[in-house]
C-alpha cells in the first residue's frame, strides 16, 4: 500500500506547514487550485502532502490518506462492499489523476489512481 496524497485540512495552514518543514524537511508550494488551494510538497515515493482550509462552513478538520490505486472504480466498489459509504465519488483532477473518498469505521479514506 502507498500513500499516493496525505490531505490535511485545518484553519491554520501557514503553521501546519511550517511544522512539516522543520520537522520532515519538507517544501511547501505556493496554493494549487486543482486541489482546493492546498499548498503542497512531495514525497520522495512521488507521493504528495497537501494543506488546505476548509472549503465551507460545514467541513472540519481531518488528515485524509489516499492510497494508490490501480483501477479506483473497483477499489470504490470493494470500499462500498465491505462495510464502506462513498463520501465523494471517483472524480478527475487533469494532470493529477482521479480520487474518491469512502467513511468506513467513523474515519475518511481516501482513494488515488494516476
Amino acid at each position: 500500500m502507498q500513500i499516493q496524497y496525505l490531505e490535511i485540512v485545518t484553519p491554520n495552514v501557514e503553521e501546519t506547514c511550517i511544522n512539516y518543514e522543520l520537522i520532515h524537511g519538507l517544501y511547501f508550494s505556493k496554493s494549487d487550485q486543482r486541489l482546493g488551494n492546498a499548498r503542497t510538497a512531495m514525497f520522495e515515493n512521488g507521493g504528495m502532502i497537501g494543506v488546505r482550509a476548509p472549503m465551507h462552513d460545514k467541513e472540519e478538520p481531518v488528515i485524509r490518506p489516499y492510497t494508490l490505486v490501480e483501477d479506483i472504480e473497483q477499489a470504490a466498489a470493494k470500499a462500498v462492499k465491505s462495510g464502506g459509504e462513498i463520501a465523494h465519488p471517483p472524480y478527475e483532477i487533469p494532470g493529477l489523476g482521479k480520487f474518491a473518498i469512502y467513511i468506513v469505521g467513523g474515519n475518511q479514506h481516501g482513494l488515488w489512481q494516476v
